[in-house]
């Protein structure tokens, strides 16, 4: 059995001047003629056509592919150990690729306009999407979460940073106010309520009393908004719920 260039171009996937470019430097030099001179591939020659191809995806130019196939001392196992090996650091570098572009999604998600450097030298390792989905599953009809992706949206690295910076210096001075012993209800545990109240309202959406009620309830009832905020200080979650609590009741009065 033999194939005609055409038909090889056919299965192969690539093209007659190709195949033909593969014969002129001898590369792939097909094992028959045509009476009429035509080239007509055997099955080794496509055997190796397919490892010619196989390197060639994996960006070995064309004189390191010759060299490979050609090696008279090429055991054909160890050909075949070499493509595994080849193709297994391919898939975990696209792997890799492909994570880091589902990242990127998801943070376009969110309205983060960052580069992947920048995102890491903002957050670094957390990461801002890993409840995207979700979020938007449970307010993405919201008009909140539709401003919240609007100024998202505009932020650049340094807005963000300094909204970091602000978060971070709140939590130093809630976890101490919680090390002091101070009263959720206290007046110092209300302004620290309320300086979190606002800073939702100044970097997301505006945020009244009785949404920051809302959020202070899912501080505590949904684990990992509690597992966050326990882990500024063990306690701080329950805390801020009644700090939060007590803030909205004394701007209601």
């Amino acid at each position: 059995m033999s194939y005609s260039v055409g038909q090889v171009a056919g299965f192969a996937g690539v093209t007659v001047r190709t195949l033909h470019h593969y014969d002129d430097i001898g590369l792939l030099t097909p094992s028959e003629r045509s009476h009429a001179g035509h080239r007509r591939y055997s099955d080794d020659d496509l055997d190796r056509l397919q490892q010619i191809l196989f390197y060639r995806e994996l960006g070995f130019p064309l004189d390191e592919v010759a060299a490979l196939l050609d090696d008279p001392d090429a055991d054909p196992r160890a050909h075949l150990r070499r493509q595994h090996e080849l193709l297994t650091a391919r898939i975990e570098k696209l792997r890799k690729m492909a994570e880091a572009v589902e990242h990127a999604m998801e943070a376009r998600t969110m309205g983060i306009n960052l580069t992947p450097e920048e995102r890491f030298e903002v957050f670094g390792d957390k990461d801002p999407a890993q409840y995207a989905d979700e979020a938007e599953a449970r307010w993405g009809g919201t008009e909140e979460w539709a401003e919240s992706q609007r100024r998202a949206a505009r932020y650049t690295k340094d807005d963000w940073k300094r909204l970091q910076a602000e978060a971070d210096a709140w939590s130093e001075q809630y976890a101490a106010l919680v090390a002091a012993g101070e009263p959720p209800a206290g007046e110092a545990a209300m302004e620290l309520a309320e300086e979190h109240r606002q800073h939702i309202s100044r970097w997301f959406y505006e945020c009244p009393y009785e949404m920051h009620r809302c959020l202070a309830e899912m501080y505590v009832s949904d684990q990992r908004f509690k597992a966050f905020y326990d882990s500024v200080r063990p306690g701080l979650a329950e805390h801020l719920k009644e700090a939060i609590l007590a803030n909205a009741a004394r701007h209601a009065a």
